[in-house]
């Protein structure tokens, strides 16, 4: 039986360590961001990203072993994010991990970073515990810079993909938007932030597909649409007029998600659902998500910001519930930089 792991997340530009047990308590979870680093270029530049991890990834595992007041012989295991992600990210991780395993002789395995999100509300520690009725099946919303997508989950590690973005995924949208007005990286924060004095109705932007009696995403021509409206606007009229373009911009990405994950949980005749992902710390999605909790009586279980982005303690959880099952991964075990969570067997 694996009681207790550490865990590694690198599968972008955050370099993340923690150690959670097979309750998905987390004991401590530590984590180290790039933003800096990749501001002045205005979004992640890969290169960069792994040779921070590389400086990053061993600090972190002592500093989170200290806090935890483990030693070598606490870990029972250890996981890491093996896909999707940046390849050059993902084996920084990798490699740590496979050493670190055969010197201390403990089982490894990798999963799947979108795994980690969807068990990620499910966590639990000093401050955060999740609804003690909350279970399976659920509806998954994942949304994040490279990801948006709506899954049905009947029990942890079986996931079957609803719909998923046919190009930017929200949190790239929320990026795009903000690099356009001038608010630099990282976007979606920034937006955020500016709407919160603004007035949502100001701006009348396009919620695509939100009519379609399917489950996929779109947000390119939302996108567009911002572009055209801004390029109306008098420069001068720019800077009173953000709080609402952000507001609005917002509320119409925020209503898609929203809207979709709703139609799900109906066809599928459920009334448990997670929203997960760095977009899920988005205060106008929250207040959405409350909305629909309360109207159509759906328990829904979203993280903490602080296990909203990318985080080590998720994939710990994922991970150490599949070292209990008896999977394994091997040395031989490689970064996939594509790789589709309902398709996903290895």
């Amino acid at each position: 039986m694996i009681r207790k792991v550490l865990a590694i997340e690198s599968s972008c530009d955050d370099t993340s360590v923690a150690v959670v047990d097979d309750k998905g308590f987390v004991h401590s979870c530590l984590s180290q961001s790039q933003y800096e680093a990749h501001k002045p270029f205005g979004g992640v530049v890969p290169e960069i990203a792994s040779r921070n991890h590389t400086h990053h990834i061993l600090p972190l595992i002592d500093a989170v072993l200290k806090q935890a007041v483990c030693t070598w012989d606490d870990i029972d295991g250890l996981v890491v994010t093996s896909r999707p992600g940046l390849v050059g990210s993902l084996i920084v991780g990798l490699v740590t991990v496979k050493t670190l395993a055969l010197v201390f002789n403990k089982p490894f395995i990798g999963v799947n970073h979108l795994e980690g999100h969807l068990v990620a509300p499910l966590l639990s520690d000093s401050t955060y515990k999740p609804s003690e009725d909350f279970t399976y099946p659920f509806v998954g919303l994942t949304v994040s810079g490279g990801h948006s997508s709506l899954y049905f989950v009947p029990s942890f590690g079986t996931y079957q993909e609803l719909g998923s973005t046919i190009d930017d995924a929200a949190g790239e949208a929320f990026d795009k938007f903000a690099k356009m007005v001038g608010l630099g990286y990282p976007g979606g924060v920034q937006v955020d932030q500016w709407s919160q004095k603004g007035d949502k109705a100001r701006y009348q932007f396009p919620r695509p597909l939100i009519k379609e009696d399917n489950f996929q995403f779109s947000f390119s021509g939302l996108k567009t649409a911002a572009l055209r409206t801004l390029e109306k606007i008098p420069e001068a009229e720019r800077k009173a007029e953000l709080p609402h373009l952000c507001a609005s911009y917002q509320e119409a990405i925020a209503d898609v998600l929203i809207t979709k994950l709703g139609q799900a949980l109906k066809k599928l005749g459920l009334k448990r659902a997670v929203i997960t992902g760095g977009v899920s710390a988005n205060s106008r999605l929250r207040e959405k998500a409350q909305e629909l909790s309360q109207n159509d009586g759906i328990q829904i279980q979203i993280p903490p910001i602080r296990y909203c982005t990318d985080n080590a303690a998720m994939i710990g959880f994922a991970g150490i519930q599949r070292l209990n099952r008896g999977e394994r991964s091997t040395q031989s075990l490689g970064p996939k930089p594509r790789a589709p969570l309902d398709q996903d067997h290895s």
